[in-house]
């Protein structure tokens, strides 16, 4: 038994929830699958999953097998790396993770240029308005737009975003301007669900929190859509300010309330802390840093 494979599917097991699943991912035969992890218990004397008609559970020595099975396997693939040399040269896979919009208008056209320039080098760009685990979704670098929970990671600040109520001109023409956060009730809004509540917005007055009763007559689940239902007039949305840019600048949109906004938001560049950083994400992480500060500036 080649107990790394065995390793490998095991932990496909549990990422993907279930042995058809993990199946699917590896295009193996399910048979495949179930036999591996079958001979993987057998060789340790152990019961590492417990199986469901929906879904595996791991057993108090599935969970510890599992978390020494990725230390180990993360470390055979450093070593790998190091011996295809990817600590001396600019080569290999590379994985970055961006919000969609920033990462649609910005990270793309960077990433693009990076592998004109690096031709051994392969990237999957992974977008999405949540945070990533960095150990669970193998993401080698993140851009993250707010504080970092996590200290532990090595961060380069790229600049800072604000979170912004903006109108169209036509909308502030039939309602009125806002001169305080009070009169949000008696207005219609557009809210993001993945960023700002549904019933209320915070905002700071005198460097006291403020809380805003809002009615929310659309809710959406993406920026883009936020900011196209604001530019047709039908509401308020506050959404970040890199979102709204280029509408700002063509004069569809307007800032409102901006003196009872919070502070910005620090936009970083992170990634695991680790002994030695290979060369794709040294020299991405260079290449990328200048020409984002720039869009953020």
């Amino acid at each position: 038994m080649d107990r790394l494979d065995a390793m490998g599917i095991l932990l496909a097991v549990v990422e993907n929830g279930s042995l058809s699943a993990a199946s699917r991912q590896l295009k193996m035969p399910l048979a495949t699958i179930s036999r591996k992890v079958s001979e993987l218990e057998a060789h340790l004397g152990a019961q590492l999953i417990t199986r469901t008609n929906r879904k595996i559970l791991l057993t108090e020595t599935g969970r510890s097998y599992v978390e020494a099975a990725k230390e180990i396997l993360s470390r055979v693939e450093e070593a790998e790396r190091v011996a295809a040399g990817e600590y001396s040269a600019v080569k290999g896979d590379l994985t970055v993770a961006a919000p969609i919009v920033f990462g649609r208008l910005h990270v793309l056209p960077v990433i693009v240029d990076f592998l004109k320039v690096h031709p051994e080098v392969d990237m999957r760009l992974a977008l999405g308005d949540r945070f990533s685990n960095l150990v669970d979704d193998h993401i080698d670098l993140a851009l993250r737009i707010g504080h970092l929970p996590d200290s532990n990671l090595v961060a380069t600040k790229i600049g800072a975003v604000r979170r912004v109520v903006y109108a169209s001109p036509d909308y502030v023409a039939r309602h009125g301007a806002l001169t305080h956060p009070h009169q949000l009730a008696d207005h219609d809004c557009i809210t993001f669900e993945n960023v700002t509540a549904a019933h209320v917005w915070r905002f700071l007055e005198d460097g006291r929190e403020l809380t805003a009763p809002i009615r929310s007559r659309l809710i959406v689940n993406t920026a883009e859509a936020a900011v196209d239902a604001a530019i047709a007039g039908l509401g308020l949305t506050r959404v970040l300010s890199y979102q709204v840019a280029k509408p700002v600048a063509e004069g569809l949109l307007v800032p409102l309330l901006e003196t009872f906004e919070h502070p910005s938001l620090p936009v970083q560049l992170v990634y695991l802390p680790q002994g030695l950083v290979p060369m794709k994400l040294r020299a991405f992480v260079d290449f990328a840093a200048p020409r984002l500060r720039a869009v953020l500036r």
